[in-house]
C-alpha cells in the first residue's frame, strides 16, 4: 500500500490559510518551493477535498479538469456533492469513506500527494490515513484561517525523519506519524 503524504505550507503558528483563505502571506517563490515543485513530480496521485479544488480557480484552475500544478497526476476530490458538467478522465469525485482511501492506496503507483485542506487531513489523521507530514513552515504567525488539521480530537506522536532550513525562512520539516 502506497503512503499518504500530506506535504503543505504552514505558519509558524498552524494555520496553512489565513481568513478568507488569505495566502498572501506564503512564500511562492524560493529554493524551498523549488524543492516542493521537484517532489511533486514525483507523485502520480492527489487527493483533495472540494473547497480545496475550487481554491484552485483562483490559480487558473478550471472546473472539471486537472489543476495546472498537478496536471500529470490523476485527481480525486472528496465530496457528497461536486458534479461537473465536462470532466477530465483524471478527475474522480469520490466519496469520503476508509474503504475509498484504503482502494487509492492500493491502486496508486506512488506516493500519494494530500493537497491543503484542513478539514480532509483532519479526518484522514483521526482515521489513521495519513503516513507522513512534510511542512513547509513559513516565517509568518496567522492567528486565524485554516489549521493544518480541523476537528481532530486526538493527540499524536510523530518522529521527524528530515528537517532542512533555507535562507529565505522556510523550514521543510518530514515527520513520520505513530499511530501506536
Amino acid at each position: 500500500m502506497k503512503k499518504i503524504i500530506y506535504y503543505v505550507a504552514s505558519s509558524l503558528d498552524g494555520y496553512i490559510s489565513g481568513v478568507d483563505d488569505d495566502v498572501t502571506g506564503f512564500k511562492f517563490t524560493g529554493k524551498a518551493i523549488d524543492k516542493y515543485l521537484n517532489d511533486l513530480q514525483s507523485f502520480q496521485t492527489v487527493i483533495m477535498g472540494r473547497n480545496t479544488y475550487e481554491f484552485g480557480y483562483k490559480f487558473g484552475a478550471k472546473p472539471g479538469a486537472p489543476s495546472p500544478t498537478y496536471a500529470h497526476m490523476q485527481h480525486y476530490i472528496f465530496s457528497n456533492n461536486l458534479t461537473f458538467d465536462n470532466k477530465s478522465d483524471q478527475v474522480e469525485v469520490k466519496k469520503l469513506i476508509p474503504e475509498v482511501i484504503d482502494k487509492i492506496k492500493t491502486v496508486s503507483e506512488t506516493d500519494i500527494y494530500l493537497c491543503g485542506g484542513g478539514k480532509l487531513a483532519g479526518w484522514l489523521l483521526e482515521n489513521k490515513k495519513i503516513d507522513v507530514i512534510k511542512l513547509k513552515v513559513n516565517p509568518l504567525i496567522l492567528n486565524r484561517g485554516t489549521k493544518l488539521f480541523e476537528g481532530i480530537d486526538t493527540s499524536y506522536q510523530l518522529d521527524l525523519l528530515e528537517s532542512k532550513s533555507y535562507a529565505d525562512g522556510i523550514q521543510l520539516l518530514t515527520y513520520k506519524i505513530n499511530y501506536d
